[in-house]
């Protein structure tokens, strides 16, 4: 009997599982009343493990902690505010109805209180370029439009670590390390390039998969490997010009 492949054991086995008890902390802004406006302090910069960005632990003056994604710019002991009425500066978060068109913002809400979903990859984006009904109309560098809440917040500047992915890794072990982080399966090895025991594809001499590799899109984990539900299969056909 030969072992399950790959596509199977990442399902259960702890090897393919992230590691999340090593990261920080979820960045997620804290929760405010209706018109509260809240005041902290930037009193750590961390590195979270998975993250290209780094993470901003921000102490309020209640006493409570709360730790988001960092903008370029921001530095420790920096006063941070939340909320309606709070001055356009970089770092601080407001609501994007108070925002200025052409101000760039980053973090922000898909909708209002829930922590920040948008645009948290490092060195990306918006900018405001529109207020209508109620909603406002961001931009990104990619010239996409997205439609969201005027009560959501946004943080204002650009996430910290752009050009992250500019550097090359230069050798296989540094890439290994980000992708355990991340929870990624890696290296991916070619099914045709294994035996037998190990895929189904493997054993061929050659590397030949020896017959149609197409496979139904409800066929269970295991089986689901190959050309998963194509449109099309064969080679292609050239089309002749028509006139």
């Amino acid at each position: 009997m030969g072992k399950r492949p790959i596509v199977r054991r990442r399902g259960r086995s702890p090897n393919f599982m992230a590691p999340t008890h090593r990261r920080i902390a979820p960045a997620k802004y804290p929760t405010l009343a209706k018109g509260e406006r809240l005041e902290g302090t930037l009193v750590a910069l961390h590195h979270d493990p998975g993250r290209g960005a780094p993470l901003a632990e921000i102490r309020l003056d209640n006493g409570k902690v709360f730790h988001t994604v960092a903008v370029e710019s921001m530095y420790l002991g920096q006063r941070i505010s939340i909320g309606p009425g709070s001055p356009l500066a970089i770092g601080n978060i407001i609501p994007l109805g108070e925002a200025p068109e052409g101000i760039m913002l980053s973090n922000i809400e898909r909708k209002p209180a829930d922590g920040g979903a948008l645009f948290r990859a490092s060195g990306s984006y918006a900018v405001l370029i529109g207020k209508t009904n109620g909603t406002a109309i961001l931009q990104d560098p990619k010239a996409r439009t997205f439609v969201v809440d005027a009560n959501s917040l946004g943080t204002i500047g650009v996430i910290a670590g752009g050009g992250r992915t500019e550097k090359p890794f230069l050798k296989a072990g540094t890439k290994l390390k980000l992708m355990k982080s991340r929870g990624r399966h890696y290296p991916i090895v070619r099914g045709v390039a294994m035996i037998s025991v190990y895929h189904k594809f493997g054993g061929g001499r050659h590397q030949h998969v020896g017959g149609p590799s197409s496979v139904s899109r409800n066929a269970p984990p295991g089986a689901k490997v190959g050309l998963i539900a194509p449109r099309k299969t064969g080679r292609k056909k050239a089309r002749r010009a028509s006139g």
